[in-house]
């Protein structure tokens, strides 16, 4: 997927005195786009270290598009859907869910702490939670340093 590839490159290189991860997030386009919207509107505070990349629904999101996103330089992964029931495509958001759980025991068997991969919910008029979330998220892949397979 082309769009992991970009969104790393974007994220830039970790600083050099002071590790900062890049995380690639895939968000919703129906409620988690519009949430980052919202938060970016309300010019609310939150760290850049996140590379978006837009999907329709997080039910599409093949498990590889998380492993290509670790193999080319990600340090962690958000996926953010709607909230159960919200789904603009009646169950993606439950089929992620559900994919998420898989996903985070096959990381681990590779060596991948499962802190590195978050999954959430984030609806589109919450920027706040959105900065939250992010907030969280780069603040536990900085405690767990660089991914060890891209260093």
């Amino acid at each position: 997927m082309k769009n992991v590839e970009v969104a790393i490159e974007q994220g830039g290189a970790a600083a050099a005195e002071t590790f900062q991860p890049r995380i690639v997030g895939f968000l919703c386009t129906w409620c988690s786009y519009a949430g980052a919207d919202q938060a970016g509107s309300c010019q609310l505070e939150y760290p850049a270290n996140v590379s978006i990349v837009r999907v329709m629904c997080t039910g599409r999101i093949d498990p590889e598009f998380v492993l290509k996103a670790f193999r080319a330089g990600a340090d962690g992964v958000l996926v953010l859907a709607c909230h159960p029931g919200d789904c603009h495509y009646k169950e993606g958001n439950l089929r992620a869910a559900q994919r998420h759980a898989v996903l985070v025991r096959l990381l681990e068997q590779m060596g991948i702490e499962r802190e590195r991969c978050r999954f959430d919910y984030v609806s589109a008029g919450e920027g706040e939670k959105y900065a939250q979330v992010i907030s969280e998220v780069v603040s536990s892949v900085a405690a767990l340093g660089p991914l060890s397979i891209n260093s």
